[in-house]
């Protein structure tokens, strides 16, 4: 049989639990493998340490699927690899019926991404040895969580370094394109087809209702406050403003928020549901917008979001823009000392500001090389979107870059806000949710970083 020696001088990181063997850390391959066979992995003495699929055309050679001796991945492999997914996610997100079912190498199935939408399976194949599975890997879910369908959506360029072609398709059953699920209980619907990745992203379930605390507690801006009136004939405790007079919209409260990089709208939801007086739900994409506008419908929240199609980089350096403008004119106006200015010129465009202002954007580094970029790009729309805060809001901000690692993040916000004269003080920092669990010591699984600020003026 043929079996992976690995290099005496190597790092212990295959003993530390990481799924991975480079190919720079093999000392030799004994006998024939056929590319995505199982293979037992030894210590350059011969000592077994884990079992994993090859394949020689990836720097990533082989992934470990078991620390137990195994010879293939058979149906029944499977069906005891997804009933224990199954069993984490009853006990850890047990309300919901759509989540991540299957993580990759976080599951023990390095190279295999599921997700649950209601009835219907949508399934991501990222590598050879799993390829090779997938008959058993489509008859495994269906003993162990009997969907309607089971869709694949495996049109990604990363098989291309398994040498594997992009594919999408039907795989079991019947798959509607559009599937409508529940997330903290606001109706969304999913394109499985045509959606980003697998149609909807859902390691940020918990992050969207932790926004809850923000979206209420502003009326007082306004100068809304709760006083015991009389009204209709009885003495009511109502919301009366400095006129004295009773405000009757609902949402007096609220917070104004912008959203950034909505896709599906999906933090839109959360912040209408928990009380925003006004969101302003910005993407680049025409088909995001779309689907964004059909799930604000499907919630009965239309009269509090307007939609925006544009450049979220431009839309913020054209508000930041027009604020700084009129800061400018207001001081000349005032008898402040500077350059004149020119008052028979319009005000540039833009100059709103907001309670809370939520990015989210893709990422911006995909490869280690790219880390100076993305560093730059994160700079860049903290310091412009935070500046666009009303002062004592709330900047919302994520980064869903493995590259860029928490550490860094928070000091790339840090230096945005030194440049853009703000304190920030930090309320909440988050991972992903309970279904992307994460294997300790395997940063990679560690990419999604999710903030919550408090900005105030120096």
């Amino acid at each position: 049989m043929a079996a992976v020696f690995l290099h005496k001088k190597r790092k212990p990181r295959l003993e530390q639990g990481h799924p991975w063997v480079y190919k720079s850390e093999i000392e030799r391959v004994d006998g024939e493998v056929v590319p995505g066979q199982l293979v037992p992995v030894q210590t350059h003495l011969g000592q077994y340490l884990a079992t994993g699929y090859y394949n020689e055309a990836s720097q990533i050679t082989v992934r470990i699927v078991s620390y137990k001796p195994l010879e293939a991945m058979t149906t029944d492999f499977f069906v005891e690899r997804f009933t224990r997914c199954l069993q984490h996610r009853s006990r850890f997100v047990k309300e919901a019926k759509s989540y991540r079912l299957v993580y990759g190498e976080a599951d023990f199935l390095p190279g295999l991404i599921v997700d649950k939408f209601e009835d219907t399976l949508v399934v991501q194949i990222l590598t050879l040895g799993m390829d090779r599975c997938r008959e058993q890997i489509v008859a495994a879910l269906v003993q162990v969580v009997k969907p309607a369908g089971i869709y694949e959506r495996s049109d990604v360029s990363i098989r291309e370094l398994e040498g594997l072609e992009q594919t999408k398709g039907l795989l079991y059953g019947e798959c509607p394109k559009h599937v409508d699920i529940l997330e903290n209980g606001l109706r969304i619907r999913v394109d499985i087809e045509e959606g980003q990745k697998t149609g909807y992203f859902f390691d940020q379930r918990e992050n969207r209702a932790a926004i809850a605390p923000l979206m209420t507690g502003w009326g007082y801006r306004s100068g809304i406050e709760l006083r015991e009136v009389e009204h209709e004939g009885a003495m009511q405790t109502l919301p009366v403003n400095a006129n004295g007079k009773v405000v009757t919209f609902p949402y007096w409260d609220g917070a104004s928020v912008l959203e950034c990089f909505s896709h599906t709208g999906s933090f839109t939801l959360n912040a209408c549901k928990f009380g925003a007086k006004k969101v302003t739900c910005l993407d680049i994409s025409e088909h995001a917008i779309e689907s964004a506008r059909t799930n604000v419908g499907l919630n009965g929240f239309e009269d509090r979001v307007e939609f925006v199609v544009a450049d979220a980089f431009e839309y913020l350096r054209t508000q930041v823009k027009g604020l700084d403008e009129r800061k400018v004119r207001a001081n000349a106006g005032s008898g402040g000392q500077g350059k004149k200015i020119d008052t028979s010129k319009p005000v540039a465009e833009g100059g709103r500001t907001w309670d809370v202002v939520i990015l989210d954007p893709p990422a911006f580094a995909k490869t280690k090389s790219a880390v100076e970029g993305a560093c730059r790009g994160y700079k860049d729309i903290n310091l412009h979107g935070m500046k666009l805060v009303n002062e004592g809001g709330y900047l919302v901000t994520a980064s869903c870059s493995y590259h860029m690692h928490p550490e860094l993040f928070l000091e790339t916000i840090h230096a945005a806000a030194t440049d853009a004269g703000k304190i920030l003080r930090l309320v909440e920092f988050r991972g992903a949710g309970m279904d992307h669990p994460r294997i300790l010591g395997v940063d990679e699984g560690h990419y999604l970083k999710f903030a919550i600020f408090e900005v105030r003026s120096k």
